[in-house]
């Protein structure tokens, strides 16, 4: 039987299928230290896919090297024949070591891959026995001593990553947060001094005197109000911060001093100060769950980082005293290729580990004056940081006084600064939403260019003037054939029905539309300072536990109860609208709300150009809030598993009635396109009667509730015209729903989410950490000892 790969390509795949694996190791190495810090800055599917099969498949090649070098080796040793270049290929080695160890900058995809760090170990052993096995077989060997120098390094780069994961896992991450234990008072000392003072008749309590001394170390001074922070001063809170918040990731208990402190510093803080901090806080929480970051932040990791690379440049240095005559050309470039680049790749990480938030905010400590004049170090570190600040560009979404949008640099990000949207009745018509905020970067103004020219000018162009031809070739056949005409407009929607299915089939029908209906747009400087004040003043009630919990547990209704109290000059109140937040599940209310908010927003989009910037702004919030939370139940239903219930069915329920109602009004013929369709489509909505609860018609079968949205619609525009401030009243209801699925979702659903470019959410549930609301922890008090008191 003829073999299906012929003989000779046999031949050069068995002579160069090291060397290509080599190359492709490298690469993928390469790849990794440079791209893989991008997963902070963006959501990107495209750019993710990327590193995901980078980080799977350098592991799989590098295996496969250690593999076939091992294979070759042993086909010499049989044979009894010596190469030189089997010198090399023992020498090749040990740099599979040093890539499987991989680059500085990832180590984990998902926080579930640092739960196999004894897997990771286990291969660190197989490995290692493989690659001396491998030395061993090519002895007699001229590259002994810079093979074993190499080794030295590999293990240490492997044994890094080992010990990243390790540390990382939950358990270990947990354990290394635990403080001393501390059984606290002698009891049974105590009760037998309080026994023998008693029986002599002394007058003797048992008091509680507070400790003088505990929790009053490395208190955070509250800066002036007046004063902005510092680049570095806002990286040495955050690490300040991030040491004693991060065991909100395992559930840690904290002390109320503690909690005390963070409420009373983040109070003192401007909006903007507060998202500086956040940011690198959740930086630091990404590099401990993702990156080597705590294992090289130590004595002992830089230390053995440095060892490493004096391994590479040792092995670099011998490999040049030898005599490479009797080896290969290619082999040698290929060698000084792996030694060269792994010098630069190391060097590379060992500058962005110079420059890196750890560094500097290990570097230099919180200074105990406040007016401390800063020194020249200072000064440096501060430049260095200020590339990496946030900057702000105003828009034009309101006239001449737009919004402040988030503007930096994607090199310089420290997370996506994107809020997503998704609209629900958009998705119904096929319409994506619109952005509100239009800030393109110079890239991708390039592709707008790019696709523009060939678009609009070759592609467009050509096409005009096909179906013109394509036009008349119709028109001469429907004057002939009516029935071939009707079979070819069919055509294309069949083959879009097609189309369709084929991608349900193989399950990505959900995500092409995610991608397709899902827009981003920037966080505008006016919305995150809304929210922080909204979570500010919530704060100042929590005085116990409770009140906390109590307040962190308002979905909308903290907001209509406060404002149902303030009657207006008619007599007007919000009551009416608190049973769409107390009497529906959360995720009902979501949905509810969500559709209410477009159609009152669609409604009243021809009086806009006449409301003050406030109102707008209010509207906006609404309407940006309102599409986040959408995205967040349908394109992020791990972020919100613990209060999502049965939104899915909802969804599905509640888009099959808008399709059958716009078919039978004709919403999908009308001419308008894009804004104007949502527009009519909202106006024909709330134009349908809801004098009958929809539930008394239907029954509760189906799970819709899009004409329950119309009918809180409707209340919200009657409430609006008799003089209430409904768009205010709107956007806080947004914000308390976000409050709570911030602070009920799963911390550790919170820190995988850094991994994917972070989310808005992610920022709310630290802020809400901060202020000490929430029952995801529990607050002790610990600054108290019990004292034996004889009265005199």
């Amino acid at each position: 039987m003829t073999d299906m790969i012929p003989p000779h390509l046999k031949k050069l795949w068995d002579k160069w299928n090291i060397r290509v694996i080599i190359i492709l190791s490298l690469f993928l190495q390469t790849i990794l230290i440079f791209f893989a810090p991008f997963r902070r800055r963006t959501a990107k599917k495209l750019l993710l896919v990327l590193i995901w099969s980078a980080y799977l498949l350098a592991d799989s090649a590098a295996d496969y090297a250690v593999g076939q070098i091992s294979d070759s080796q042993e086909e010499e040793a049989e044979s009894e024949k010596h190469s030189k270049n089997s010198e090399l290929l023992a020498f090749w080695s040990p740099f599979l070591l040093v890539h499987l160890g991989g680059p500085d900058t990832i180590t984990a995809l998902a926080l579930e891959d640092n739960e196999l760090w004894n897997r990771h170990l286990f291969g660190l052993v197989c490995q290692a026995f493989a690659t001396v096995y491998v030395i061993l077989l090519s002895i007699p060997n001229g590259l002994l001593t810079p093979t074993i120098i190499m080794l030295v390094g590999g293990v240490i780069k492997y044994v890094e990553r080992t010990a990243a994961l390790f540390s990382a896992s939950l358990d270990k991450f947990k354990e290394s947060l635990l403080k001393d234990p501390d059984p606290g008072a002698n009891y049974a000392k105590l009760m037998e001094e309080y026994e023998a003072k008693r029986n002599m008749n002394m007058p003797t309590e048992v008091i509680m005197v507070e400790d003088p001394e505990e929790g009053r170390e490395g208190k955070t001074l509250v800066r002036p109000l007046n004063d902005i922070l510092t680049p570095l001063q806002v990286v040495q809170y955050a690490y300040k911060y991030f040491n004693i918040f991060k065991g909100v990731l395992v559930d840690l208990i904290f002390t109320i001093q503690e909690r005390d402190e963070s409420r009373e510093f983040f109070d003192s803080l401007t909006a903007e100060d507060a998202l500086r901090i956040i940011e690198v806080e959740l930086g630091l929480i990404y590099d401990s769950m993702f990156t080597k970051a705590e294992i090289l932040h130590n004595k002992t990791g830089v230390v053995f980082r440095f060892i490493a690379l004096g391994c590479l440049v040792a092995s670099l240095c011998f490999f040049k005293m030898t005599k490479k005559n009797q080896y290969d050309g290619f082999d040698i470039a290929l060698t000084y290729a792996l030694l060269i680049c792994g010098i630069a790749l190391d060097s590379i990480a060992l500058l962005m580990f110079c420059v890196s938030d750890w560094t500097i905010a290990r570097l230099r400590n919180l200074k105990e004056d406040l007016y401390e004049m800063d020194t020249w170090v200072d000064g440096v570190l501060n430049w260095i940081l200020d590339f990496k600040t946030v900057r702000w560009r105003r828009s034009k979404c309101f006239g001449d006084g737009g919004h402040e949008v988030l503007n930096r640099n994607f090199m310089f990000r420290r997370w996506s600064e994107y809020v997503h949207a998704y609209n629900l009745i958009g998705f119904c018509l096929g319409i994506r939403p619109e952005r509100i905020h239009h800030t393109k970067g110079i890239i991708h103004i390039f592709f707008d260019k790019t696709i523009h020219i060939l678009c609009i000018d070759v592609i467009i162009n050509n096409v005009t003037r096909g179906t013109r031809q394509f036009g008349r070739f119709l028109t001469d056949l429907s004057e002939k054939d009516n029935q071939v005409m009707r079979t070819i407009l069919l055509f294309p929607r069949l083959l879009g029905l097609l189309i369709y299915d084929f991608l349900d089939f193989f399950g990505v029908k959900d995500l092409v539309e995610e991608i397709r209906f899902t827009v981003s747009d920037r966080l505008t400087k006016e919305l995150w300072e809304f929210i922080f004040t909204e979570v500010q003043q919530k704060h100042r009630f929590a005085e116990d536990q409770e009140s906390a919990k109590a307040i962190s547990s308002a979905r909308g209704n903290w907001t209509l109860v406060e404002t149902s109290s303030k009657k207006t000059e008619n007599g007007l109140d919000h009551a009416v609208l608190l049973q769409y937040v107390t009497e529906k599940d959360y995720d009902q209310s979501i949905l509810l709300w969500h559709i209410a908010t477009e159609l009152f927003y669609q409604d009243q989009i021809k009086k806009i150009q006449a409301v003050e910037k406030q109102e707008y702004s209010n509207r906006e919030f609404s309407k940006i809030l309102s599409d986040y939370m959408m995205y967040l139940i349908i394109v992020q239903p791990t972020l919100m598993s613990a209060v999502s219930g049965i939104a899915k069915i909802r969804f599905v329920d509640t888009c099959e009635e808008a399709n059958d109602f716009f078919k039978r009004r004709n919403i999908y013929k009308s001419k308008n396109e894009g804004s104007e369709l949502v527009n009519e489509a909202s106006r024909v909505i709330l134009s349908v009667n809801t004098d009958v609860e929809p539930m008394a018609v239907k029954g509760d079968r189906s799970k819709s509730v899009f004409f329950d949205a119309s009918m809180l619609a409707k209340e919200l525009r009657r409430l609006k015209d008799e003089g209430e401030n409904m768009w205010e009243v709107v956007s806080k209801v947004w914000v308390e729903m976000l409050c709570y699925a911030a602070i009920h979702c799963s911390s550790q659903e919170h820190a995988s989410q850094l991994s994917k470019g972070g989310e808005l959410i992610d920022f709310v549930w630290l802020l809400m950490t901060h202020f000490g609301l929430g029952d995801q922890f529990q607050i002790n008090r610990d600054d108290a000892r019990a004292k034996l008191i004889v009265a005199k």
